[in-house]
């Protein structure tokens, strides 16, 4: 199981890297990835709208369920990842690279300091 080092993580399988100009990524884990299966559809449709940690920010859809993905920490989101309409794939082959799903400008970073480490997520989920 891939758990970068580098991110932080929620209790509801989503990750988050802040870039150097303070903007966030946001995507699932690799875990949570390889629990939903094959990956058909993702739906964002908040975009432009400033929404709270653990706000439900979009959903994806598998093969066999869909799934809702929560916001890590509260702020606005910037854009979601124009690769996935065509490929939503992407988010089960490169869950922390070419498969992140939102941009956000985070308004209360220090909200980061409540998620989890890596090694905590590892524990979490028993990798």
């Amino acid at each position: 199981m891939n758990i970068p080092e580098n991110l932080k993580y929620t209790k509801d399988h989503e990750w988050i890297r802040v870039d150097a100009d303070g903007i966030a990524t946001v995507g699932i884990t690799d875990y949570a990835q390889s629990e939903l299966g094959d990956i058909v559809y993702v739906d964002v449709e908040t975009a432009g709208e400033t929404l709270s940690q653990e706000e439900v920010f979009g959903s994806i859809e598998a093969v066999k369920t869909v799934s809702d993905i929560f916001m890590p920490a509260s702020g606005e989101v910037l854009e979601l990842n124009p690769e996935l309409d065509a490929d939503p794939e992407l988010v089960n082959k490169d869950p922390y690279g070419a498969g992140w799903i939102i941009k956000v400008k985070l308004s209360a970073p220090e909200e980061l300091d409540s998620l989890l480490s890596a090694a905590q997520y590892g524990e979490m989920i028993g990798a």
